[in-house]
């Protein structure tokens, strides 16, 4: 019981705080509450893997690509595209630690279309080449 009551706790802390971001907050939480990138940021997290751009994710969202990465770039200080990239590879992350799957199925649910692709971006973002970082990952 006391597990769940911290958690409510937590998530109405969490509504509490974005309840009162001033009108020029940045950040991820005052994006959310972004008519437009809140939007975005749905339909990204929704479907990770779907072949977005910023003109298909724009028209979804009902604005301009312009409009869309100017939102983006006020709230994130990056593009929606690049975005998309980091939370693929944070998904895959969370896959390389919660499972055996094999880096080929991994890298294809991030959306690579090679291993090595994969490999170099996942290195990129966290320091690690997927195999090293996965291994880290594992308690001793």
């Amino acid at each position: 019981m006391l597990p769940r009551l911290t958690e409510l706790m937590f998530v109405e802390i969490l509504r509490k705080h974005m309840l009162d971001l001033s009108a020029d907050e940045v950040g991820w939480f005052a994006a959310v509450n972004d008519p437009v990138v809140g939007s975005a940021l749905k339909w990204l997290h929704t479907a990770p893997l779907e072949d977005w751009s910023v003109d298909r994710l724009a028209r979804r969202v009902g604005v301009s690509r312009t409009v869309l990465a100017a939102r983006f770039k006020h709230f994130l200080d990056m593009p929606p595209m690049h975005y998309l990239t980091r939370w693929r590879l944070q998904l895959a992350a969370q896959r390389l630690k919660a499972t055996d799957m094999p880096m080929k199925g991994i890298a294809d649910q991030a959306g690579y279309e090679s291993e090595a692709a994969f490999s170099r971006a996942f290195k990129r973002h966290f320091g690690f080449p997927p195999a090293d970082w996965r291994r880290r990952q594992t308690p001793v």
